[in-house]
């Protein structure tokens, strides 16, 4: 009984983690460097993959340009089925796809510092490995993160097991020890 309660422990766990890292990229907002695709079925003159610019504008046919930066997917889903109804398609069949995320970026003491390709599920210290892994002097308690929150740039204190998003700037600081 005991480990009927520890495997049901586990999967609480993990099914928690899992659902919040889902729950974050379901809110996640479309930013410059993201790759999208805009599918609409059975309408091959409406579906493109576009890599965002710092302005964040699309030219899409029939609806000319559409501001994405700060939308989700689904307001992006949105915004183009509610512009193609009617006038166009009776019920088109949309969809947005993230092809490609933008970079996230190391600072500090990692051996090779710089911006590097987002992967879902990267954690600092993953991220650390990426960029060829931590230097002898590397702090494993004094790291923080820059992101944008609501289009605001804030600092967070972060710890080695914390996920990362898109667009992130991670810094790791030096060790006096």
């Amino acid at each position: 009984m005991k480990n009927v309660f520890i495997v049901f422990l586990s999967f609480l766990i993990f099914a928690g983690v899992s659902n919040a890292q889902n729950a974050a990229f379901s809110q996640y907002t479309l930013g410059s460097g993201d790759t999208v695709k805009i599918t609409v079925y059975g309408q091959d003159d409406l579906s493109l993959e576009t890599r965002l610019t710092d302005i964040g504008v699309v030219n899409y046919p029939y609806l000319g340009e559409i501001s994405v930066l700060g939308m989700t997917i689904s307001e992006l889903e949105t915004y183009i089925y509610d512009g193609l109804k009617g006038d166009y398609l009776v019920n088109p069949s949309v969809s947005v796809s993230i092809i490609e995320y933008r970079p996230f970026f190391i600072n500090g003491e990692v051996k090779n510092p710089g911006g590097y390709p987002f992967q879902p599920g990267l954690t600092i210290d993953k991220a650390a490995a990426l960029a060829g892994g931590y230097t002898e002097r590397a702090s494993k308690t004094k790291i923080y993160i820059d992101r944008t929150i609501n289009g605001k740039q804030v600092t967070l204190n972060a710890n080695r097991y914390m996920q990362i998003l898109p667009g992130d700037i991670i810094n790791i600081d030096q060790s006096f020890f």
